[in-house]
Order: C-alpha cells, then sequence, then structure tokens
C-alpha cells in the first residue's frame, strides 16, 4: 500500500549548499522532517550545479519519511545568468537593463522545457520571452515563427 503524503514543502534552495539554517531549517523542522538528512541529500544530488538556486518540491509522508523533486533553475535566473546581471529593473516598462537574442531564449526554453506547461518549443520561448520582458530585458531581433 502506498504512504499517505501529509503535506508538500516547496523551497528554492542554493545547489550543494543546503543547511538547516533559515529558510530550510525551520521550513522542514516545523513539519517533523529530519532537516540533517534532506541537507545531505539533497547536497549529494546537486554536487554538479553547485551555487544555482534550484526549486525543490518536497513531499512530506504521514510517517514523516520525504521524497524530494529538483526542478531547473527558475527562468528569470537563466536570464539573469545569460546577461550577467544581478537582478531585473525596478520598472520594467521604462528601464531597460539589456537585451537578450533568440538563440539564448531557445538555449533557455529548451532546458527548462521539462519544467514547463506546454508542449512545444516555440510556446516555450515565448513563455521565456515573457518573462525576459516583465523583468526589462529587451529580446532582439525577428521571433523565428513570425516570418
Amino acid at each position: 500500500m502506498a504512504k499517505e503524503i501529509e503535506t508538500y514543502v516547496k523551497l528554492q534552495v542554493k545547489g550543494g549548499q543546503a543547511n538547516p539554517a533559515p529558510p530550510i531549517g525551520p521550513a522542514l523542522g516545523s513539519k517533523g522532517i529530519n532537516i540533517m538528512e534532506f541537507c545531505k541529500r539533497f547536497n549529494a544530488q546537486t554536487q554538479d550545479k553547485m551555487g544555482k538556486t534550484l526549486p525543490v518540491i518536497i513531499t512530506v509522508y504521514k510517517d514523516k519519511s520525504f521524497e524530494f523533486v529538483i526542478k531547473q533553475p527558475p527562468v528569470a535566473i537563466s536570464i539573469l545568468e545569460v546577461m550577467k546581471k544581478d537582478k531585473g529593473s525596478a520598472v520594467p516598462n521604462r528601464t531597460k537593463i539589456g537585451s537578450i537574442n533568440w538563440e539564448q531564449v531557445q538555449k533557455i526554453a529548451e532546458e527548462k522545457m521539462a519544467d514547463l506547461n506546454c508542449f512545444t518549443v516555440e510556446s516555450a520561448m515565448k513563455m521565456v520571452a515573457g518573462t525576459a520582458r516583465s523583468m526589462g530585458v529587451t529580446v532582439e531581433g525577428k521571433a523565428p515563427w513570425a516570418n
């Protein structure tokens, strides 16, 4: 028989750098999860993605055991990484922080495709371009599907 799920915990943790300090400790401690066990398992699985912010969804069962799924880095963080910036624009409709091209958008969309709720790379690219615009980043060039 399958284990009964008690709750889910969603966190964003830097790869290979999970520790019991806030925000991880209080979030997991309040659910009765062994914090050190989570930190050790998470750090072992994310050794190759050191320092990247990774969303993680932790499934907590009634017997206080847990499983977790690590997702791809958020699109906004990937865009900032490509642009080598620290943060997006405070006023994205007026102040632009830079630009990216459609090849970079396609690369980010293909990496994030598994976590997005779309079926084609084209629709994933539109989602990434929308995120870029909301951060004050312009997408240069003509869209590949707009011929």
